[in-house]
């Protein structure tokens, strides 16, 4: 199932993107008489929600005013409320190769916050702090089920899905320091969307095409299988050092093609105009503009 938020009347509602349209799971369960979950945040922690969904989808007609045109909404982020916002750096081995960097022993963990979260479509300011900004195409993954020291085997029954982001990189602050945060955390800098697609649709998470445009280009062109650690790892792992709960993402690493993996000389940062987007199989286009701030 591919869920999603739109705006409604300055709110965020719950949508189910289907061959049809898109159903307004709100206006379609009220013309029903049912009640489901109304956000997507909801959903997640009652994954039983999911099934409820499929028959309210099977269950609606088609001239029903629940069916809405997906050229005509305003997106909102798939995942509204994560708890948390974890990253895996260098997690690619072509990308670290590209950047000269050596192949990491263990996954490189750094965080990013709330504030960076926003939608496909949405306009992002680059901040006049930095002249380097960088685009990541990257795979997130959405836990479904409350995680702690989870063998490796086990680790993907706790997902509940998987999504786009573009991890926006101000490589300048980024490079600042050996801490890599400062460069991770403007406003905007993770556009995730424009669907949150449940993990038995998407099956093996470590086997699907990854791609990065900017204005039409192609620059990122990959795999999930190149990951160094993959996804069922990477659950495990941070498991052990933290209790993951519903709705917190995790952002698993790009590959090569981006600005900072070529030669100084040929390097051309994202300017006011650029459009970036991100496309995984399975998963649908993730579009943003670049604006001045």
């Amino acid at each position: 199932m591919k869920l999603l938020t739109f705006v409604k009347q300055g709110q965020l509602a719950l949508g189910v993107k289907t061959e049809k349209g898109i159903l307004d799971v709100q206006e379609a369960a009220k013309g029903a008489g049912v009640q489901l979950p109304d956000s997507i945040m909801s959903v997640i922690e009652q994954g039983s929600a999911v099934g409820e969904l499929e028959k309210l989808v099977l269950s609606v007609s088609d001239d029903s005013p629940a069916w809405l045109q997906e050229s005509d909404l305003q997106f909102g982020p798939c995942v509204t409320e994560p708890k948390k916002i974890i990253c895996v750096g260098l997690n690619y081995r072509k990308h670290a190769e590209e950047t000269k960097a050596a192949i990491p022993e263990f996954p490189i963990l750094f965080n990013k916050f709330h504030n960076t979260i926003t939608a496909h479509g949405s306009e992002i300011a680059i901040p006049r702090t930095t002249t380097r900004l960088d685009y990541e195409a990257e795979l997130v993954i959405v836990i479904g089920k409350q995680a702690k020291y989870v063998p490796r085997e086990e680790a993907l029954n706790y997902v509940f899905g998987y999504c786009c982001v573009n991890d926006l990189s101000a490589r300048d602050l980024q490079l600042r320091t050996p801490q890599w945060m400062l460069g991770k955390i403007g406003d905007g800098f993770s556009p995730i969307g424009p669907y949150l697609v449940t993990a038995d649709e998407v099956g093996n998470p470590n086997e699907l095409a990854i791609k990065a445009r900017v204005n039409g280009e192609l620059r990122q062109n990959s795999n999930t299988a190149d990951m160094i650690f993959p996804c069922d790892e990477i659950v495990s792992y941070i498991s052990q050092h933290l209790t993951l709960v519903p709705g917190d993402i995790i952002l698993t690493g790009t590959p090569e093609g981006v600005v900072l993996g070529l030669p100084k000389e040929q390097r051309v940062y994202l300017q006011p105009g650029d459009v970036v987007t991100i496309e995984i199989e399975k998963l649908g286009s993730l579009t943003n503009r670049l604006v001045a701030e």
